[in-house]
């Protein structure tokens, strides 16, 4: 199965993120798992892949301006209807803004017609609620949880698709 994990990343602290999840993702079991910026996009991969994740540094508490333009215009593409999604967000500081970021992406998203998955408080702890956050490219415990969300999320994905 193909998972695709799309993000915008500025200073390159959501792009390791997304590295961070992948890496969970592929210990999950039999699952191939792209990473992908927004800029360059394996249009064909993505349009095969059974599930997606997609990150955002966090902007004035929102997903950045250029992921918003993606979803906006460009995910149309990838035909995500009936498709698990999640998302995650990373930040320059403690404090919150992050959550409201995933939040965003999670109601563009919705409208696209996916499925929304976090696993969120079901597998215990740690818990990944709406989906994994970081602190830039986030500290030891944040990438552990990074990995954990991507090997929990790709288990679904496996187990529906």
């Amino acid at each position: 199965m193909k998972i695709s994990i799309i993000y915008h990343s500025e200073s390159g602290n959501t792009e390791k993120v997304a590295q961070f999840i992948a890496k969970g993702m592929i210990n999950a079991g039999d699952v191939n798992v792209k990473c992908m910026s927004i800029d360059s996009i394996d249009l064909d991969y993505a349009k095969e892949s059974s599930a997606f994740i997609f990150g955002s540094p966090t902007y004035m508490a929102s997903m950045s301006w250029q992921m918003k333009k993606f979803i906006d215009t460009e995910s149309k593409k990838l035909n995500m209807e009936g498709k698990m999604c999640g998302v995650f967000a990373t930040a320059n500081y403690f404090g919150g803004g992050a959550e409201i970021a995933e939040l965003s992406m999670i109601g563009q998203l919705l409208v696209r017609g996916v499925l929304i998955y976090s696993a969120g408080a079901s597998k215990g702890a740690p818990y990944t609620h709406v989906g994994t956050v970081a602190i830039k490219d986030g500290n030891e415990f944040e990438q552990e949880r990074a990995e954990l969300f991507g090997k929990r999320f790709a288990e679904k994905a496996l187990e529906l698709f």
